[in-house]
Parts: structure tokens; C-alpha cells; sequence
């Protein structure tokens, strides 16, 4: 499949609305462009094509209209005044290190404009960034960032001492919790902050698994894998994956 010559850097934002009536459809309110990538069959079915499948209808029905761009490289420079929002550019090139980011989600006014940086990238992590994305596009559409029967689940695993996170970011914020912070009642910022970064860490896992057979690494950080397992039982009863996807072996 063709694609445009781009600039060697181009904004996000400035590429999603130069190319919006060349957006090729994906399913009901997705559709995706490839940006100087060249995208064999087999490209589109893995990047593409199987991971939108996989999305349990539940989580597809709270999404907004989605465009997907798969780019080269991603980089992203810092905002010289503090007011202004850093900038996420496309380029053809491999950038800095320092710049260089796998994946960039903004909010547009008729939805969200999801980036990836394909070029040498792994599918398997490609998978990963994807349902991250859409993890987090999940919890912003939900009250408190994530459903009253998760946060009921971490309040039980606080009440027991349970140790250990999905991921770091919510490792990091557990650990900041003081007592206080864990009234759920009258939820402090940083309870909030932790109850969504959370939700987000093991829904993105959950996405992955319905998807890829995936192995949840141990380690010094990981939640038990009993109370991981009734994160996803909750997660299996609100959003239940489509027809044919198993999340347990005894699915299958």
C-alpha cells in the first residue's frame, strides 16, 4: 500500500487533519491511515485489524470515533513556557533518544487521534501501546475513571494488605497512599489518582490477553496472581470479550 512523502517532521494534529478524508474505514467509528509506512496484508491484519477485533463490544461502545495513524517515528519536544502543552511530531527519521516516544494519544473535537510509531517496532508491543491507549481512553469516559465495581476491588485488597500492582504506574501510586488516602467513602486526589492508573494498568492487560497469549512476569511488584485473577473475573463480567475470545485457558 502507497503512502505519502511526508515532511521529515510533521505535528500530530497537523497530519491528522491534512489527511481526515483519506482515513481508511476499520469497523464502526475506527478508521486508520499509514503515513510513509509501507503496510502489507499481513501488516494491516496484525497492527490493525486482529486488535480491534478483540475489543469486547462493551469498551467499543464507550470509545469516541478513533483514528488510527501508523508513522515512522514519533518524537516529542518540550514546551519552552510552561503554559504550553509539549508537541508530538511524526518524522521519517529516527529522533534523539531523549525525544523519541512509541505512541501518542490526543483528543480532537470529532474524537481521538491515536499515533504509533511502527517503523522496527515489535507487534507484540505495538499490541501493548494500543490497548494502553485504549485502556485510558476507557477511563476517561467513565465517572472517577474507572467502574464503582473495580474501586470496590481495591478496597477490599487494601483491607487485606494485599501487595503488589499490575504495572508500575500504579505500583508507584499505591505506595504513595497514606492512611488517610484510604477512606473510600470520601476518596482523597491521590486515592482517585491510584483507584484510575490502576483500573487503566490492568484493563490494558486484560485487552492484551483477549487478544495475544501474553505471560504476566513475576516480580518483586506483581500483584498475587489469586487477586489478579478476580481483577479479571470483575473485568470479564462488565466487559465480556466477543464471540470466540476466551480471557481464562478454561475458555478455550
Amino acid at each position: 500500500m502507497s503512502s505519502p512523502t511526508l515532511p521529515s517532521r510533521l505535528q500530530v494534529s497537523q497530519f491528522a487533519d491534512h489527511f481526515r478524508q483519506e482515513m481508511v474505514p476499520l469497523g464502526n467509528r475506527i478508521s486508520y491511515f499509514a503515513a510513509a509506512v509501507p503496510l502489507s496484508e499481513e501488516d494491516r491484519r496484525e497492527l490493525l485489524e486482529e486488535p480491534v477485533a478483540a475489543l469486547p463490544p462493551a469498551i467499543a461502545a464507550l470509545l469516541p470515533e478513533m483514528r488510527i495513524l501508523l508513522v515512522p517515528y514519533l518524537c516529542r519536544t518540550r514546551a519552552h513556557r510552561r503554559r504550553e502543552a509539549d508537541e508530538t511530531f511524526i518524522s521519517t527519521e529516527p529522533p534523539d533518544s531523549r525525544e523519541q516516544v512509541e505512541s501518542s494519544t490526543m483528543m480532537a473535537r470529532d474524537g481521538a487521534v491515536l499515533a504509533f510509531a511502527v517503523k522496527g517496532a515489535d507487534v507484540a508491543d505495538h499490541h501493548y501501546r494500543f490497548y494502553r491507549a485504549i485502556a485510558e481512553l476507557t477511563a476517561d469516559s467513565l465517572p472517577g475513571g474507572a467502574p464503582e465495581e473495580y474501586a470496590a476491588l481495591l478496597e477490599e485488597e487494601l483491607k487485606a494488605g494485599v501487595h503488589g500492582e499490575v504495572d508500575d504506574g500504579g505500583w508507584r501510586l499505591k505506595n504513595e497512599l497514606t492512611r488517610r488516602d484510604r477512606n473510600f467513602r470520601r476518596p482523597t486526589e491521590r486515592l482517585k489518582q491510584y483507584i484510575r492508573q490502576s483500573f487503566i494498568d490492568t484493563l490494558t492487560l486484560y485487552l492484551h490477553g483477549i487478544c495475544c497469549d501474553i505471560d504476566v512476569e513475576p516480580g518483586p511488584r506483581q500483584i498475587p496472581s489469586n487477586w489478579l485473577r478476580k481483577r479479571l473475573q470483575a473485568l470479564k463480567t462488565l466487559y465480556p470479550p466477543p464471540p470466540t475470545y476466551a480471557v481464562f485457558p478454561e475458555d478455550q
